[in-house]
């Protein structure tokens, strides 16, 4: 493949995210849906590719309208990307006072680890009890409800080429399709019980039903509105600002992979000669891609930073910018080349996994949430809730909807809890390792270890941080009476 041939494929690729923004701005059912333009975008190439037009006879050929350069190409970005994503999460932030952090982080933690680990509880059981014995499906599937909800189409892309080490093939276009219906679910499901909770008294600062304007369907600022899109930390006369901030990000992932690379040696270099069945060695940091590793090294390189005195020099709007970038790119690459094939052949374990995960969410979020957070119960699980069925921007539009000044420490909770909880699921260590470990020891073992993790997190919420926030909650009532 010629670097013209792939150069011009990143150019159809941009051409078809325009395409997407262009009917996010125009078609209506697109906007009240609020489907990121990437996602759009990312149907329209799928349509017009291989596996849609390509299938109907005509002057298109096999390929439909594109070429096999194009998709070679695209499907090898979200490997790429996820880890640009992972690495700008934590560079340019600012780490909390412990005293301000310990009393928000407590009960949204224990909240944000029961999403996660109750993906895994049902996700596992629903493969072992009927995935497994009626559709003949891999018991790997029992991990793909949090790599698809909780860790998004990034981390679905992402675990691609380890699914297919370990011969799972049809896993990652399952994991993309999941994270699919995780995304737009979560959209429909959240702004649904936002007005749910406005008329039925649960939320605390929303008092009438959501009612947007045509320009924040659309997803456009106004002509009056300005927001910094990021702040100039070096002068374009030694080297432009972007530029800087993409080096760093780029150093995080070097950091990363060193990080990942002796860890391997480390293994190979002890338990690896173990062998766990015939031809099976005891490997799992061989199975561990590099993203992770990278959200790892964008943390150190951040406290490296702040230790030398130049952390201002890293902004954070500038790494939010390139993630964002890397995130639409990845999306529209990962849904243009997902094969519809798999979800078809494997359509009984996508629907289970699919609903399972919707149900498990929404009994977490009514009857958990408000027995772990007091005031703002509503507005700060909103935010768990979006980011556990389509990743952390859904959460974070579900919260700007319910809290739109950021009057509640709903934000800043949710951020706390960003800093503990993403190293391990949500395309963590956690979600990184599952699928090797299911590979290696089958459902049962990571099915009890994370029925322990989620029970430890429910009872830690009901009654080492709920009845605190329920005194508090208590108190400001009798204070506004």
């Amino acid at each position: 493949m010629s670097s013209q041939s792939v150069g011009f494929s990143l150019l159809i690729l941009s051409v078809g995210l325009l395409i997407g923004k262009m009917i996010r701005v125009k078609v209506r059912w697109v906007q009240r849906l609020f489907l990121p333009s990437s996602i759009v975008g990312g149907v329209i190439l799928l349509v017009l590719g291989p596996q849609v037009l390509g299938r109907i006879p005509g002057p298109w050929g096999e390929t439909g309208l594109l070429t096999q350069a194009m998709v070679t190409t695209w499907s090898a970005l979200p490997g790429l990307l996820i880890s640009v994503v992972f690495a700008t999460m934590f560079l340019g932030q600012d780490l909390p006072s412990p005293k301000r952090a310990a009393k928000l982080v407590g009960p949204q933690l224990a909240l944000g680890t029961a999403f996660a680990s109750s993906q895994y509880v049902v996700g596992l059981l629903l493969a072992a009890l009927i995935i497994v014995p009626f559709f003949g499906s891999s018991p790997m599937t029992g991990g793909l409800i949090e790599i698809g909800f909780e860790g998004g189409h990034g981390t679905a892309a992402g675990m691609r080429d380890v699914m297919t080490k370990l011969g799972f093939n049809e896993g990652a276009d399952l994991a993309v399709g999941i994270a699919t219906v995780g995304l737009v679910s979560g959209i429909i499901v959240g702004i649904a019980l936002i007005n749910w909770g406005v008329r039925n008294g649960k939320t605390e600062i929303l008092k009438n039903d959501v009612q947007l304007s045509i320009d924040e369907q659309r997803g456009l600022f106004r002509k009056d509105e300005y927001y910094s899109a990021g702040k100039m930390t070096s002068r374009p006369a030694s080297v432009e600002p972007l530029s800087l901030h993409i080096a760093i990000m780029a150093l995080a992932i070097l950091i990363g992979w060193l990080i990942l690379e002796g860890l391997r040696w480390i293994e190979h270099a002890t338990y690896a000669s173990i062998m766990i069945g015939e031809n099976t060695p005891l490997e799992i940091f061989s199975y561990v891609p590099l993203f992770p590793m990278a959200l790892i090294g964008g943390v150190i390189l951040q406290l490296i930073a702040k230790a030398l005195g130049v952390s201002h020099v890293i902004d954070p709007q500038m790494m939010l910018r390139i993630q964002g970038w890397a995130l639409d790119f990845l999306v529209i690459s990962a849904i243009a080349t997902v094969s519809i094939k798999a979800v078809g052949e494997n359509l009984g374990a996508f629907l289970v996994l699919s609903v399972g995960g919707i149900v498990i969410n929404l009994v977490l979020f009514l009857w958990l949430t408000p027995r772990v957070i007091g005031r703002f119960w509503f507005e700060r699980g909103i935010g768990d809730l979006g980011q556990s069925m389509g990743v952390t921007a859904t959460g974070v539009i579900l919260m700007r909807i319910t809290d739109p000044d950021a009057s509640s420490p709903a934000f800043e909770a949710f951020g706390y809890k960003q800093l503990i909880f993403e190293p391990f699921f949500g395309g963590g260590l956690v979600t990184a390792m599952a699928i090797p470990i299911i590979y290696l020891t089958g459902v049962w073992p990571l099915f009890f270890v994370m029925l322990a993790v989620f029970v430890v997190a429910v009872l830690a919420g009901l009654f080492h941080f709920g009845p605190k926030e329920q005194r508090d909650r208590e108190a400001w009532l009798a204070q506004q009476a």
